[in-house]
């Protein structure tokens, strides 16, 4: 076979397998982490209001992108909206007394996230000179929006530590604070050695104590519900899967057969679209026919003027 024919089967193989790399639907796990709709870690995938927030590393270890970092995800919850991460960094049972550098944990706020209520923040060896650490009054239960300056000493975490209630000796002091911004963890970190999260986790039992304390910073997520999205996902309409246009961020149904703008099902839809990949592929596709196109014409040119050599190759019949 010429060698121009088998370069030009290289790229047509090329071509095809990037294509096919591109055009395989949205990924709905990582790890043992379902990711669904409005959530995705393909581009184009959920909704654009989340894009790039998730990423899934090559051990199908699943983390959060924010502005402090990359946290492990330990669950996401569809039913009661929230995301459940973990901060290396923070302090944890193993490290007992032992402080370690730390950095506040911080959101986008113009992304649909939000730091749960349920969160509480336990600081330690804060300094009472810039710091009000006592014991709140039983009010604050009630009326918490007064007592955002004082710092808890006597909070039922700080005496009942999860998971180990006796890892803090009596020279180490403990407080719970809730911040209601960044700047304000990050005021408190300047004048505490260190802090951690605890999440009030839900246990789904009808008792009165139906919570229970579990280290983490619950993140608590918007999904946002559209006609459009609804209609796409309707198994009776072809059953497709929620994304976006990566250039326009409008919607787009992701099918096996393309992506239309209304559910699968569509026949007028697909009629106009071409074969649609997730993401950046349509581009890839375009240009990858220009070059094929190219590397046809280039070839012909060469064969027709180049001399004949029987197989030997001089500076005047190289390719490159």
């Amino acid at each position: 076979m010429d060698s121009d024919v088998i370069f030009l089967h290289f790229l047509i193989f090329t071509l095809c397998t990037l294509v096919k790399s591109k055009s395989s639907l949205c990924r709905t796990s990582c790890g043992d982490i379902q990711i669904n709709y409005p959530f995705g870690i393909d581009d184009g995938c959920g909704s654009p209001y989340y894009r790039n927030l998730l990423v899934c590393s090559e051990n199908k270890h699943l983390e959060l992108r924010t502005p402090s970092g990359r946290y492990p995800i330990r669950r996401i919850d569809y039913s009661d909206p929230h995301i459940l991460v973990t901060d290396p960094y923070m302090w944890s049972c193993q490290d007992g007394e032992r402080f370690r550098p730390t950095r506040p944990f911080s959101l986008d706020t113009s992304i649909h996230f939000s730091l749960s209520v349920q969160n509480d923040y336990l600081f330690f060896n804060c300094s009472e000179n810039d710091v009000i650490v006592e014991p709140k009054p039983v009010y604050c239960e009630r009326f918490p929006d007064r007592c955002d300056s004082t710092c808890d000493s006597a909070s039922y975490l700080c005496r009942h530590l999860p998971e180990c209630a006796h890892a803090l000796g009596s020279a180490t002091s403990c407080c719970s604070y809730y911040p209601k911004a960044t700047e304000s963890l990050r005021l408190m970190l300047k004048y505490c050695e260190t802090y951690t999260s605890v999440y009030w986790r839900n246990l789904g039992v009808s008792q009165t104590y139906n919570t229970a304390p579990e280290y983490g910073i619950r993140i608590d997520f918007d999904i946002p519900v559209t006609t459009r999205c609804l209609e796409c996902q309707d198994g009776s309409k072809g059953g497709g899967t929620c994304g976006f246009d990566v250039e326009t961020h409008g919607f787009s149904c992701l099918c096996d057969k393309g992506n239309v703008t209304t559910y699968c099902k569509d026949h007028s839809q697909h009629k106009r679209s071409s074969r649609v990949i997730v993401g950046t592929a349509t581009a890839v596709s375009v240009a990858g026919a220009i070059g094929i196109g190219a590397g046809v014409w280039y070839f012909r040119k060469i064969k027709a003027q180049a001399p004949v050599t029987h197989g030997v190759q001089s500076n005047e019949n190289r390719l490159f």
